[in-house]
């Protein structure tokens, strides 16, 4: 009899248990499918002719005289746009005005200032007067010289107040300065340059990873509030680069060249609000903040690190 109860049992579980089976099943695909049509949308076929002037005349690059910075501004020149460089160095900002009016017969205009300092913003806001800006890339940043504990970071109140100066102000102040004009036209783009370092916890390069989460927040926070206004603001994080601030000299697949990367990410402008900008980045962005869990990604991270900063100590020993 108990026998008989539980074979009956069984009979009554199977058809539900077979529609659980189906459904998730069917889930899974959809799924599936989903993601790999909206990867071909935005890793092949990208978004066309999105980034014109049609946007306005007008792009803004800081940071514009070195790596991905330089990029972006060679990139906008070369589909039509004039260009705004603002950095620090003037004498790189020639260099790369020059280059971009010889190469693609556009408009430049240069703007020398320290973005460590915070009385910088009027001067920005007078060049920037009556100008029909497009596009605006907020990529200037700085990073540490080598991974370090907190208490340990040399100078540490100059490095804190100068990380957020660069890192954070100057992405909030150039908003400030640039999107109402957007916001009045109904139109424009502005790229904040975040870090894969910003998705999660790096230690020591702990103010770095946190600036750049802010900047990804920030991003987000403002595109839920400006989406609406026709006006499209992306958080940008890519992984390692081959720059000058990576100190990566060979590209590799998984660390591009400026150009090869920034070419990449303009494709994704209009289809992904937050993107690591390159597809090998995409891939690694989703094993580290979906497949592993946050705390197997932070230790790893401090493992690296920790070995980074012993061989820097180690070869400034031997100087």
């Amino acid at each position: 009899m108990e026998l008989f109860n539980v074979v009956e049992m069984l009979q009554l579980a199977e058809k539900p248990l077979y529609w659980v089976g189906a459904l998730t099943t069917v889930s899974l695909v959809l799924w599936l499918v989903y993601h790999i049509l909206s990867g071909f949308r935005i890793w092949v076929l990208g978004n066309g002719d999105l980034l014109s002037p049609k946007l306005g005349k007008w792009a803004v690059v800081t940071g514009a005289t070195d790596g991905i910075g330089k990029s972006y501004a060679e990139e906008l020149a070369q589909r039509g746009f004039s260009m705004i460089l603002i950095s620090r160095s003037q004498e790189k900002l020639n260099d790369v005005a020059q280059s971009l009016e010889s190469l693609y017969n556009v408009a430049t205009k240069t703007v020398a200032v320290d973005f460590s300092q915070v009385d910088i913003y009027p001067k920005i806001e007078a060049a920037l007067a009556g100008l029909e800006i497009g596009v605006l890339v907020n990529n200037v940043g700085i990073s540490y010289p080598y991974p370090e504990f907190f208490l340990h970071i040399p100078d540490l109140d100059n490095f804190i107040n100068t990380m957020i100066n660069v890192n954070i102000t100057s992405v909030c102040q150039m908003t400030r300065l640039v999107l109402p004009r957007m916001e009045s036209r109904a139109k424009g783009v502005v790229l904040n340059i975040s870090s894969a370092s910003g998705m999660y916890p790096v230690p020591l390069l702990t103010v770095y990873s946190a600036t750049k989460a802010f900047v990804d927040f920030f991003s987000r926070g403002l595109q839920a509030e400006y989406k609406s206004k026709g006006i499209i603001i992306q958080s940008v994080l890519p992984f390692f680069v081959a720059t000058k601030m990576t100190k990566i000299r060979n590209p590799t697949l998984d660390k591009p060249t400026p150009e090869r990367y920034v070419a990449a990410e303009l494709t994704t402008v209009g289809l992904q609000e937050q993107t690591n900008g390159y597809f090998p980045h995409a891939v690694m962005g989703w094993v580290t903040t979906v497949l592993a869990p946050r705390c197997v990604v932070t230790f790893f991270a401090l493992r690296m690190n920790k070995a980074q900063r012993g061989g820097y100590l180690r070869r400034r020993k031997l100087r």
